[in-house]
């Protein structure tokens, strides 16, 4: 399963999703702050801190691929990983 943690008014999300769709890969989303607050307000304590448990930094976007026991932050990093792994 993928997870993206990220922020819908972030830019570097957004290729991320757009890469996300155009593979058509299924993956469930993760909204750890407000929109329009990128590396703002928390609006979800849960998530963010799973985020940071899992990843050690406060950052997005931040992909996790269970089933490979993968995650990357930097959405180039992340892109082209989902090239390699699920095109």
């Amino acid at each position: 399963m993928l997870e993206l943690y990220q922020a819908e008014s972030c830019p570097h999300s957004a290729d991320v999703r757009q890469k996300l769709t155009d593979l058509g890969v299924s993956y469930v989303i993760h909204n750890p702050r407000r929109p329009g607050h990128e590396g703002g307000d928390v609006c979800n304590d849960w998530v963010h801190e799973a985020m940071i448990d899992l990843g050690g930094d406060d950052a997005i976007p931040f992909l996790v691929d269970t089933d490979r026991e993968t995650s990357l932050y930097e959405s180039g990093d992340i892109i082209d990983y989902l090239e390699e792994h699920y095109e």
